[in-house]
């Protein structure tokens, strides 16, 4: 039986949706949900390994809403699913319905996601400086500009990731421990904005990337990890 969620309203349906929609076009592949004392944490994989000799970092995006208390639960779903959902949840709502909640039923799981199976903690962390939203954005712009030009139309799935590797697992300029790939997926999920700073934090393997519209987790390769 497929579990379900009530957002708290409509607007954070829309929200969902949006996020999810950004997400999609970078990784059309599926999207964990873990819910507990009032709050969906929605994590997506903007970049990860495809095995064991692939060096792409494993970059995830993260947006929280709050959600009516219910059962906890830990799933994983395709994400074209989910936004069909929501698209007809959205195409249903009337402006009668007001602020009520909006439960959403979950598709059927997946149990073979290799990045779902890493897990970011929930606390831990601590925060070791800031970088600005025009580093972050000029960053992504170059990257996906060399990417671009370095694959050309026809190019076997094997070659286009090792490009990918290589341009998204380059460090940024002036942030040693923290990959252009966190910039290609801040700029990605729409979680930039010009003037607000963005504020990096780290725990054990992990570092993550804070603005007032979401997050941005990386797992750090073994070789980079501080001393």
């Amino acid at each position: 039986m497929s579990q379900s969620f009530s957002l708290v309203d409509s607007l954070a349906v829309a929200d969902l949706q949006t996020y999810l929609s950004r997400a999609a076009r970078v990784e059309e592949g599926s999207v964990r949900l873990i819910g507990g004392s009032g709050v969906l944490a929605v994590y997506t994989a903007i970049l990860y390994p495809r095995g064991l000799l692939d060096q792409t970092p494993t970059v995830l995006g993260l947006r929280t809403f709050a959600i009516v208390q219910g059962a906890d639960f830990d799933a994983v779903v395709p994400i074209r699913s989910l936004l069909d959902r929501l698209a007809r949840i959205g195409e249903a709502i009337t402006p009668a319905a007001g602020v009520a909640p909006v439960e959403i039923r979950m598709p059927l799981e997946v149990s073979t996601v290799t990045w779902a199976g890493i897990s970011p903690p929930r606390g831990g962390w601590r925060p070791v400086g800031e970088t600005t939203y025009g580093l972050l954005a000029e960053t992504a712009k170059a990257g996906i500009a060399e990417v671009a030009e370095s694959i050309p139309s026809g190019t076997g799935e094997q070659l286009v990731q090792r490009v990918r590797a290589e341009v998204w697992g380059r460090p940024i300029d002036t942030l040693e421990y923290v990959p252009a790939g966190a910039a290609f997926a801040a700029e990605s999920l729409g979680f930039l904005a010009e003037g607000e700073p963005v504020t990096i934090l780290e725990t054990g393997p992990w570092t993550r990337l804070t603005t007032k519209r979401g997050h941005i987790l990386v797992r750090r390769q073994a070789w980079s990890l501080r001393a």
